[in-house]
C-alpha cells in the first residue's frame, strides 16, 4: 500500500506539545517496524529537514501551509490527490472536507467541543471566536463520519467520541501515546535556565482548560510559609503564558518565585523533571496527557486532577486532587517540599506504570489497523 501521513505537526518544537511529539514518534517507530508499505510524509518548511529519511519506503513533500485555514481546504485535497496514495492518516481532526481520498484519523480529545464557551479560551473576538468554532463543528464532524476508522489515545475521548457522534463502537480504536525513555541531562545547568531548588514543576501549554491560574493560586498560598520554594512552568511561550505572569504580579509572587521557560529542549525538559520536588497537572481536562508519565520515568513524584482522562493514564501512580481544590493541593505542595517520603511508593509506581507506555507499542498497533483492510 501507499499510505500518506499529514506530518505538518511533526515535532513538539513546531507541531507543539503532546500532538507535535506524536507525530514524530509515530513517524520514526512506523520508519523502523514497516518495510513493506511505502509512505508520503506532508511537512512544513519548519520541520521539513528535521523529519529524517531512515526508511527507503519513505518520502517527502513539503507542503507549506498552516493548519486550521482555508488555505487547507482549498490547497490540501488536489496536493493529496496528486500523490496518489491508497489512503491517508491525519493525526488531527483538520481534514481537508472536500478531499475524496480515502482516510483514518486520530482523534486525541474532544476540548473544544466539550468545554462550554469562553472568550477567555481565544486570542479572538466573540464574533471571530464563533465562526471559528462552527467551522471546527463542521470539519469535526466530517472526520468523525466520513473516516474510515478512528484512532483515538483513551477510552476518556473514545467515550466522549461515542456519546457526541453516535458512530458504530468497532469504528474506534484506542492507541495509547508512548513516553520517550528518560534522557541523560548532565550538560544542562538550572541555574543557566533560571531555576533553583526547591521547586514544582507544570510542563505544557498554557490554554485556559489547562488550569494553571487555579495551581498559581495554590503556590501563591503555600509560598507564603514557603518562599525559597519556585514554580516552573515549562512549555511555548504565548499570549496566555505572558497572561499568567500578569496573573503571578497580582497574586503577589514576586521576582523569580514563578519562572517561565520558552521551549525547552529534550534534555532541559529532563534535567527539569529529574530535580523537581513535585510535578503538578491540573489540567480540567485531558483527551491523554504525556507530561505526567514523563514525570514519573524521571522517578518525580505527580499531582494531578482527578478528571477526564488523567486517572486512566496515570493509574495509581498519582497523587489526585479535584481541579478546582486550591487547599488540597497546597497540602500536596506542603508534603512534596517538607516530606518527600510520603511519595516514595508513588515514585516506585510511577516508574512502573510509565514503562507500561512507548512509542514503539504506539506505531505496532497503528500499523496494525493500516494493515487491516476490514477497519478501512
Amino acid at each position: 500500500m501507499r499510505i500518506g501521513i499529514d506530518a505538518r505537526f511533526y515535532g513538539p518544537r513546531v507541531g507543539g506539545g503532546g500532538l507535535g511529539r506524536y507525530v514524530a514518534e509515530l513517524v520514526n517507530h512506523l520508519q523502523v517496524l514497516d518495510h513493506k508499505n511505502q509512505y508520503v510524509l506532508f511537512l512544513r518548511k519548519e520541520n521539513f529537514h528535521e523529519c529524517r529519511i531512515t526508511n527507503k519506503n519513505f518520502s517527502k513533500q513539503l507542503v507549506d501551509i498552516p493548519w486550521y485555514t482555508i488555505q487547507e481546504q482549498r490547497k490540501m485535497p488536489g496536493i493529496i490527490k496528486r500523490a496518489q496514495v491508497d489512503f491517508m492518516h491525519y493525526p488531527h481532526w483538520n481534514i481537508p472536507i472536500f478531499s475524496r481520498v480515502p482516510f483514518i484519523a486520530t482523534i486525541h480529545d474532544l476540548i473544544m467541543l466539550e468545554l462550554p464557551y469562553s472568550a477567555r479560551a481565544t486570542t479572538k473576538g466573540p464574533l471571530v471566536h464563533g465562526f471559528k468554532h462552527a467551522a471546527f463543528r463542521v470539519v469535526l464532524e466530517n472526520a468523525i463520519h466520513k473516516s474510515r476508522h478512528i484512532l483515538t489515545v483513551s477510552n476518556y475521548t473514545r467515550q466522549s467520541i461515542l456519546k457526541h457522534f453516535g458512530v458504530k463502537t468497532d469504528k474506534i480504536n484506542v492507541v495509547p501515546n508512548g513516553v520517550i525513555p528518560p534522557r541523560e541531562a548532565r550538560s544542562v545547568s538550572l541555574t543557566a535556565l533560571g531555576v533553583y531548588e526547591p521547586y514544582f514543576l507544570y510542563v505544557g501549554n498554557a490554554y485556559p482548560h489547562k488550569n494553571i491560574e487555579m495551581m498559581m493560586h495554590a503556590f501563591a498560598q503555600f509560598h507564603k510559609n514557603h518562599p525559597y520554594t519556585q514554580l516552573v512552568i515549562a512549555g511555548r511561550r504565548d499570549v496566555f503564558s505572558h497572561r499568567l505572569e500578569k496573573e503571578a504580579d497580582e497574586l503577589g509572587i514576586k521576582g523569580e518565585a514563578v519562572r517561565f521557560i520558552d521551549l525547552p529542549t529534550d534534555e532541559e525538559l529532563a534535567a527539569l523533571y529529574k530535580n523537581a520536588n513535585l510535578f503538578i497537572f491540573p489540567s480540567k481536562i485531558e483527551g491523554f496527557g504525556i507530561p505526567p508519565l514523563e514525570a514519573m520515568s524521571y522517578g518525580t513524584p505527580v499531582a494531578a486532577a482527578n478528571t477526564s482522562s488523567i486517572p486512566e493514564v496515570c493509574k495509581h501512580a498519582a497523587q489526585y486532587f479535584e481541579p478546582d481544590d486550591i487547599e488540597a493541593l497546597v497540602e500536596l505542595m506542603r508534603q512534596g517540599a517538607d516530606e518527600p517520603e510520603r511519595f516514595t511508593q508513588s515514585i516506585k509506581d510511577g516508574l512502573e506504570v510509565s514503562r507500561g507506555y512507548t512509542w514503539k507499542k504506539t506505531a505496532k498497533m497503528t500499523l496494525d489497523i493500516y494493515n487491516n483492510q476490514s477497519l478501512l
